[in-house]
């Protein structure tokens, strides 16, 4: 996109009033989306992002500016105004710039945009009508099928020139069904870091059929019963509730400023011993995977807790400086208007030994989440609201009727040490991640779980 002579000069205007570290991170991104609604296509739509920022560091002062003219004097009026804007000073780095490449560990067999609009539009067909024709309470059907292609390029002081493309292909099928009145709404969203060789192992069809009767499965439900009580949490997008309770709570963009509960606790039993949790961004083709990060670290897998322990944050560049750590390869951001951060990558508990129909059975009475909806965290006391998308109750150790309108309430530090027991079948689930540096594509996962006790909100 940008050569490495032009980066090489864009650069040394950054650090031209003293800056000590300097980067170019420019994209060429193009989005597509088919959407489905009353049984038709209701739209097709692209949409380009192109730019690119330049970020400064002079000790712990940080300045981006960013800009749509990628013309090398574009660039060169984006950097001096970084330069300004951080103050004045003399240069003494000299930059040589050296081109990396650090493989790909997600190929992609058919690149979405080589495919006719009518071929994305009948996969889309076989997810929305399967969800529409699954039971006459279905009373409206909304479908998308979106894929991304992410080109980006990153160069810095260090001497690194480097760039990478990341393609992503998603469905979501999203239902509402209305019983006696009651309408409730299912969805199911898988994605993966692929093309549309997705589909040869996602099935369109189980993606509808998944949202339609979730939806079917809740109309008919009773409230949930509020209270403490022990509660069984599924595998696959029941990780969401790491993810917010605790994961966001070790991102150096809490920890660096202590805004975390987890601060200054490396080393230490943080969890119950059977908890080890993992941000890996290695995982080949998973929806949260990446080559190398938006500061050009290559991913890594990293070990966040293990049996119970405290073993590492996520960790970005400058938030490292802070910490006096190096980077973990977890600095993301939505695109080059944002300023980086640390992010989560694929985030999961580790497969334990208990069978799932044990953790059913240790179970009197209590609730089974079978699956988790969105949530919210304040990471400074790791308090946390979810919503449970589809819950039944548990009476003497068997899974009973459904219920609707429960909510998981509590505090991270504490959830993590009440997971007393965990399984052993591991699965993943999509999502997008807002926070600072904007919305990113991250995984959740772990085996089924069991909290032993946890506020549940009812109705």
């Amino acid at each position: 996109m940008i050569s490495r002579e032009i980066c090489r000069k864009v650069l040394q205007k950054a650090v031209s009033t003293g800056g000590d570290y300097a980067e170019i991170f420019a994209e060429n991104t193009i989005k597509y989306n088919v959407a489905m609604i009353a049984n038709k296509v209701e739209s097709i739509s692209d949409a380009v992002i192109a730019g690119a920022a330049v970020r400064v560091y002079k000790g712990m002062r940080s300045v981006m500016a960013s800009t749509v003219d990628t013309s090398e004097s574009g660039l060169l009026r984006c950097a001096a105004q970084a330069a300004e804007a951080l103050g004045q000073g003399t240069a003494g780095i000299d930059i040589v710039l050296k081109e990396r490449t650090f493989g790909d560990i997600h190929p992609v067999r058919i690149v979405p945009s080589s495919v006719a609009n009518r071929e994305k539009v009948a996969i889309l067909k076989e997810g929305y009508f399967a969800a529409k024709e699954y039971s006459e309470a279905i009373t409206q059907v909304t479908g998308n099928l979106m894929d991304v292609d992410h080109n980006i390029l990153i160069a810095n002081t260090e001497g690194l020139y480097t760039q990478d493309r990341q393609i992503r292909t998603r469905i979501a099928i999203s239902a509402v069904a209305e019983i006696n009145g009651e309408t409730q709404t299912g969805s199911c969203a898988p994605g993966r870091r692929m093309g549309l060789e997705m589909f040869d192992s996602v099935d369109p069809k189980a993606v509808g059929i998944h949202a339609a009767k979730q939806a079917v499965t809740m109309a008919g439900a009773g409230y949930c019963p509020a209270g403490v009580m022990p509660v069984a949490i599924d595998n696959g997008f029941g990780g969401v509730i790491f993810h917010e309770a605790c994961g966001h709570s070790l991102e150096a963009s809490s920890v660096a400023y202590g805004r975390s509960q987890f601060v200054g606790k490396l080393g230490q039993k943080i969890a119950n011993e059977k908890v080890t949790a993992i941000d890996d961004g290695t995982i080949p083709n998973a929806w949260g995977s990446i080559n190398i990060d938006d500061e050009g670290t290559p991913a890594q897998k990293n070990v966040l807790i293990e049996n119970g322990v405290l073993k590492s944050y996520m960790v970005d560049k400058f938030n490292g400086r802070r910490m006096g750590m190096a980077s973990t390869g977890n600095a993301r951001r939505e695109s080059y208007a944002y300023t980086p951060t640390s992010r989560m990558t694929n985030t999961y508990i580790a497969p334990g030994t208990d069978k799932n129909e044990d953790i059913i059975a240790s179970i009197e009475y209590g609730l089974y989440a079978k699956e988790m909806g969105g949530g919210s965290v304040n990471p400074v006391t790791g308090e946390f609201n979810f919503a449970v998308n589809e819950g039944y109750m548990v009476r003497n150790g068997k899974i009973c009727e459904p219920v609707r309108g429960a909510s998981l309430v509590g505090k991270g530090s504490e959830i993590i040490q009440n997971i007393d027991m965990v399984g052993s079948v591991l699965e993943m689930g999509q999502g997008m991640c807002g926070s600072s540096s904007g919305s990113v594509p991250t995984n959740v996962g772990q085996p089924m779980i069991r909290v032993s006790s946890i506020t549940v909100g009812g109705r």
